[in-house]
């Protein structure tokens, strides 16, 4: 086995992670390897780690910058439903955050804007150098307006413990360590059921207009329907990580969504992979 280098045993001890090898416990001691969900060839992994799950943490208070935006009325925002597709997605393209969000939160262009309570629009620092990618609002996020809360927004804020990372608005914070998170559907889907072609292409110009007023140096894919947004790609997730893409000239690193590993615990040590290949390659994007 490789051994963890100090940089690595920092940040599993950030995420609470306990590191397994032959000599510190007994053979018998050691659990089967569970079967994972589709065949993949060999590829060198990092010691077996073991991810705990964190515990509850207590409701985080929106930062001042983000109520601020949310508070904006909608009457600002263009009535951007009633355009036709391409001049619909020419008109997102111009807008700046305020009007953006405000966009967001007045879109009518499907129907899940009448089953949502709220839209997600996103949450972090809006020059973040790290921007993460997740899937579509689920029960929690639509009742908060936040992505990533309740068990899946607690893991991955382990995850981003790990790297040294924040979600947090914070000025005092070096870009290099702020991290913005947006998903790729703004609504939640009724019961949680996957997205429709036809809705993420609706939704699709919202996450477009974040990324370029965003211009991170780093992406974080989390889960299939973000890949396929990012990377046009139906290829399953285990098939396209271990590997550095880019989008459009910037590093993008593909990892399981928070809310499969809190089911899939074999894939956790995988996840732990992805980071430290996202953090490897974001040091080579940040080097002056």
């Amino acid at each position: 086995a490789v051994p963890w280098t100090e940089r690595q045993q920092r940040m599993l001890q950030a995420m609470g992670l306990r590191v397994w090898s032959p000599a510190a416990e007994p053979a018998e001691d050691v659990p089967p390897s569970a079967a994972v969900a589709e065949p993949e060839p060999p590829v060198a992994h990092a010691p077996q780690v073991e991810l705990a799950t964190p515990p509850p943490a207590t409701a985080r208070r929106p930062p001042e910058r983000a109520t601020a935006l949310a508070a904006a009325p909608p009457a600002a925002a263009e009535p951007v439903a009633a355009m036709p597709d391409d001049e619909r997605s020419r008109h997102i393209a111009t807008l700046a955050w305020p009007e953006l969000r405000g966009a967001v939160a007045a879109c009518r262009a499907c129907a899940l804007c009448e089953t949502r309570r709220q839209t997600v629009f996103g949450v972090g620092h809006t020059q973040a150098h790290w921007l993460i990618v997740g899937e579509a609002p689920g029960e929690q996020e639509d009742r908060q307006g936040e992505p990533f809360v309740g068990a899946a927004g607690q893991l991955l804020d382990a995850m981003l413990r790990a790297l040294g990372l924040s979600r947090a608005d914070d000025e005092m914070l070096p870009p290099e360590r702020r991290v913005y998170i947006a998903n790729t559907l703004k609504c939640r889907p009724p019961n949680n059921r996957n997205p429709t072609p036809e809705e993420m292409q609706l939704c699709e110009p919202f996450l477009r207009r974040q990324i370029e007023l965003l211009q991170p140096r780093m992406v974080l894919a989390m889960g299939r329907f973000a890949i396929q947004s990012l990377l046009r790609s139906n290829e399953p997730v285990g098939r396209l990580r271990g590997r550095v893409h880019r989008f459009q000239g910037v590093p993008l690193v593909v990892t399981y969504h928070p809310a499969y590993l809190l089911r899939s615990l074999t894939e956790k040590a995988r996840a732990w992979d992805d980071l430290c290949l996202a953090a490897q390659a974001a040091d080579e994007a940040f080097a002056p």
